[in-house]
């Protein structure tokens, strides 16, 4: 699929020399009113605006990643093991039990999901980008807790909790920003950033471990955490630089604040076509949105809103299924599972699997523009169940765990299946699942239902890293049978529930949901023109008898 399809309604705008985009008025499919009057020049494929608002918004990205990233070699470095370990009379070592190593992996996970519940009322209330800032600030406070830490393993996960506080809010107001920021055509791709910045975050915590996992003193764990320091100042300081959100300063008033932000985006003039027409969106869903009940009673009412039930639902458990695709069972125990089979470094092999990982959601980047969220997210659950498939049977019944170097061969298949899953993983469901949560939800609601699904999210992440070690200690590699499972069924969801969003206003997509638009039909979907927006729900969430949504004729470079 085209990579600005159906933008900005229904036909693809045909692309002109410079590599902009031509948009005229017969070729548009939406068709209101004097729209000769406004300035129809090409619109930019990508700005310096977006660019380096996409990059570093998804700074928060990388402190997640990058935190991911390093606790998975921290727990097997030996200063680590001397000093927060339980010690073996029986074989003279220190060693993590499950319950421990789960505890300082997991805790991180509590938090999250904490901050992202607490981050919704706060984003409503001070705005988004004052609160990035704040919890960049929570975030070092866990870090200082962690990296003062002796020999009281505790102190080491509860500053992992604190951390986790500012990680989970990061993980709500990222894409949310950027969701309400980024021009619709690149919207998927900007958001997706947000995962090509965990997966960078993870690879450099990789090569940093890589690179002071020899040291014999408290450097070889403190140096990584103290780098840590450095993305969050980053994105702290600098998110005071940019703009609110559009949509944000335009539901408290701030409609001038909210044009320039958006002209600035784009690449347009004040008087574009594009800018007019998402601005009447926005005002024509804040119009039926307009009323103001209290925290507690609006959070009550959103489960009642226009298809909000539904949405929420699907919303939290996409985000469930984006963890137990399986891919932090890598992330969180690779360097682990690696000395099971017998790898000589297996810091080398998580460093290895980091970069395909990091290299891979560059091609997501291509994807979900290319081919839309569903497709590809479609293509990702089959090959990832493909994936464990392999992987699972290869380390049940071909590897001699007993004696992992009797049985090279069987190790180095699990070696490339892992990598072969994180490179699905990376292209479909690690970005993809970040837009469409993004997505989702009317304005009045999106900050409250995105901390549910965010939630959701670190709650099974939180399940997965403190379970992980009892699991495999009891099934071993049969555990990748699970995970299997459960993307097989998250192919389901998505052909059955998931509508597709590519090229669309968060407006349209909105509107699509409230029309109950069959998700297998979505791409076919054409907007009403902005007369009609007003027409097909009222804030009390009940569908009006309004227009229905054309069909229109599949383009051919659609195909």
């Amino acid at each position: 699929m085209n990579l600005l399809s159906k933008f900005p309604y229904g036909k693809k705008p045909q692309p002109v020399a410079d590599g902009r985009l031509s948009e005229t008025s017969e070729e548009s499919s939406r068709p209101d009113k004097m729209h000769g009057i406004y300035d129809n020049s090409p619109i930019p494929r990508l700005t310096l605006a977006s660019f380096v608002m996409g990059v570093l918004v998804s700074m928060g990205g990388f402190i997640f990643g990058y935190d991911t990233g390093q606790i998975s070699g921290f727990l097997t470095m030996e200063d680590f093991l001397l000093r927060f370990g339980q010690y073996n009379s029986q074989t003279d070592k220190y060693f993590f039990s499950n319950v421990r190593s789960g505890l300082i992996v997991a805790m991180l996970s509590i938090g999250t999901l904490i901050g992202a519940l607490i981050a919704a009322p706060i984003a409503d209330r001070v705005g988004r980008k004052g609160s990035v800032t704040f919890w960049c600030i929570i975030f070092m406070v866990g870090m200082i807790v962690q990296i003062s830490a002796e020999n009281k393993w505790y102190q080491v996960m509860m500053g992992r909790w604190v951390a986790g506080l500012g990680v989970g809010a990061l993980s709500l107001l990222v894409p949310m920003y950027q969701a309400e920021t980024a021009p619709r055509h690149i919207r998927g791709a900007l958001i997706s950033t947000y995962q090509l910045f965990i997966t960078l975050g993870i690879f450099i915590a990789s090569c940093i471990n890589f690179g002071t996992e020899a040291r014999h003193n408290s450097g070889a764990w403190r140096i990584p955490m103290g780098v840590g320091f450095l993305w969050a100042i980053i994105l702290g300081v600098g998110i005071l630089f940019f703009d609110e959100t559009p949509r944000f300063n335009f539901r408290n008033g701030k409609v001038d604040e909210a044009k320039k932000t958006m002209v600035r985006i784009y690449g347009v003039s004040e008087n574009h076509y594009s800018i007019h027409v998402e601005l009447e969106e926005i005002k024509a869903k804040l119009e039926l949105e307009k009323t103001d009940n209290g925290f507690w009673r609006e959070g009550y009412l959103m489960f009642f809103g226009p298809r909000m039930a539904y949405r929420i639902a699907l919303g939290m458990g996409l985000q469930s299924l984006q963890q137990l695709t399986g891919a932090n069972y890598f992330f969180y125990y690779g360097t682990t599972i690696f000395q099971s089979v017998g790898i000589s470094n297996s810091y080398v092999t998580q460093l290895i699997l980091n970069g395909v990982n990091f290299g891979s959601t560059f091609y997501g980047l291509y994807v979900i523009e290319h081919y839309g969220r569903r497709k590809s997210l479609i293509v990702g659950s089959i090959w990832m169940f493909i994936c464990f498939m392999i992987f699972a049977s290869v380390g049940s019944f071909s590897l001699n765990d007993k004696q992992p170097q009797d049985t090279p061969t069987a190790g180095y298949v699990l070696i490339v299946f892992a990598c072969l899953f994180i490179f699905g993983y990376a292209a479909t469901w690690g970005p993809m699942i970040w837009t469409i949560a993004g997505e989702l939800y009317p304005s009045r609601y999106r900050a409250k239902a995105m901390a549910l699904s965010t939630a959701s999210n670190w709650f099974w992440n939180f399940l997965i890293a403190f379970f992980t070690p009892f699991i495999i200690g009891d099934i071993d590699f049969r555990y990748g049978y699970v995970f299997a499972a459960c993307n097989l069924l998250a192919c389901g969801v998505v052909y059955f529930f998931v509508l597709e969003g590519q090229g669309r206003t968060l407006e349209e997509i909105d509107t699509m949901y409230i029309t109950h638009v069959t998700p297998w039909e979505s791409s076919k979907w054409v907007a009403p023109n902005i007369d009609e927006f007003t027409t097909i729900s009222n804030p009390n969430g009940n569908l009006e008898q309004g227009p229905l949504p054309r069909e229109k004729t599949t383009d051919p470079g659609e195909q």
